[in-house]
């Protein structure tokens, strides 16, 4: 399993492309966390930090598709860098302004968030070009949703140090200044500066006039859903069990889960068509979540949340092998940006929702969110098998800089994209 990924990491490029990516992210894992210690730091109200959270929210979900679209015409360092930098332009005038002016407090944040840089989509167009070999990419789509987990584990805590030494304004503003170097990093290497996309047909759907991309993301938002329900749930468990310490090992043993299930996913040479092996792992990742309804002890409900993190990352990294084989010629940025999306809208229904459902129902109904969430992603691949097996039938010739969908080990899985 090391030599695997060390392997990879090994490979000219790849760590460098890995970490300047995630570094890059940091700003973006962070925002909410560091919004809401700022806003409480001036004095301002749960509501107010909360508003601001969801603007930065709703205009990132927005952005990264248009942004996508971007890079796929322009190249990553046209769009990337000039995006980071006036994402950051707008956290750090937010940082200063405060909410002294509400309407101008808002803008920013949306500035922020609208403008922020469609990385993640950008990195996994770039790993056929850094590796080569097909089973390296597979790893590395595994690889990166593991890192991913990592990410969203260390970004909290640095903020939370900085506070804690300084001040929340100080936290928006180094998270800021590490995002920027982040994408500069990414940007001037030579696998960025020399990608290009393959010519694309022009329609103003882009990647989203692929029938098997569009019930993808469906599958996705509900996945979305799922998770996003469990942050609300277990802070209505842990308050009557042991309160936010407990909340925190809650969500510790998910994303841990997450980091074992993807870990092992990723060491290991998978065969037959990744759509079936994604409606398997979503099976799975439903099932997972239904123990959580029993809501026993501390010590059993984190083991439950563990196991229910399992087979995330493995959905994600399978998701990203999917993506690649069904978004059209020319669009492989702004398909998986269309997937970041999707997910962080799902994350935000299934936010809202379990609220109510908890409140109503109790603890276990609002556990009870997630498992319909997983359930409703299965059906969505279930009634859609069809839509997403035609990939597996279409050969496309590939440009540069695009994936040569035919002549592979797994029909339609690109392994000749070239800058």
């Amino acid at each position: 399993m090391a030599a695997g990924y060390a392997e990879i990491l090994g490979t000219r490029h790849a760590a460098r492309l890995l970490i300047g990516t995630l570094v890059g992210r940091l700003p973006n894992a962070t925002a909410a966390i560091a919004i809401v210690l700022f806003i409480r730091a001036e004095g301002g109200s749960y509501s107010l930090a909360g508003g601001l959270a969801a603007v930065y929210g709703v205009a990132n979900a927005v952005g990264q598709p248009v942004l996508g679209r971007m890079v796929d015409l322009y190249g990553q360092p046209r769009v990337q860098f000039p995006a980071a930098v006036v994402s950051a332009l707008g956290m750090v005038a937010f940082a200063f302004a405060g909410t002294a002016s509400l309407p101008a407090a808002y803008a920013f944040v949306g500035v922020a968030g609208l403008f922020t840089p469609p990385l993640e989509g950008g990195l996994r167009a770039l790993w056929p070009s850094v590796l080569k070999k097909e089973g390296q990419v597979h790893t590395a789509y595994a690889m990166d949703a593991v890192a991913q987990e990592v990410m969203f584990t260390v970004g909290p805590l640095l903020v939370t140090l900085c506070v804690s030494l300084w001040s929340a304004r100080v936290a928006l503003l180094v998270m800021s200044v590490i995002g920027v170097l982040g994408a500069l990093s990414v940007v001037v290497s030579r696998p960025s500066r020399e990608w290009r996309s393959a010519p694309r047909e022009a329609h103003w759907l882009g990647a989203l006039r692929s029938p098997g991309l569009l019930a993808l993301l469906g599958a996705f938002l509900f996945i979305g859903t799922a998770l996003g329900s469990i942050t609300v749930a277990a802070a209505g468990y842990a308050d009557g069990n042991g309160g936010d310490a407990v909340y925190g090992w809650l969500m510790a043993a998910l994303g841990l889960g997450a980091l074992f299930g993807g870990t092992v996913y990723g060491a290991r040479r998978w065969s037959g068509a990744p759509e079936r092996r994604l409606t398997v792992l979503t099976a799975l990742l439903a099932v997972g979540y239904l123990p959580l309804m029993l809501v026993p002890g501390a010590v059993a409900m984190t083991a439950l949340t563990a196991l229910a993190g399992v087979f995330l990352a493995p959905c994600i990294a399978c998701a990203f092998i999917v993506v690649d084989r069904h978004a059209p010629r020319g669009t492989v940025t702004e398909a998986f940006s269309w997937l970041v999306t999707t997910f962080t809208v799902g994350a935000a229904l299934g936010t809202a929702a379990a609220g109510p459902v908890l409140e109503v129902g109790g603890i276990s109904a609002g556990f009870a969110v997630a498992g319909a969430g997983g359930g409703m992603a299965l059906l969505v691949l279930l009634a859609t098998q069809r839509v997403l097996a035609a990939a597996g039938r279409t050969e496309i010739v590939a440009g540069p800089g695009e994936i040569d969908r035919s002549g592979v080990v797994e029909p339609g899985f690109s392994s000749g994209h070239q800058a």
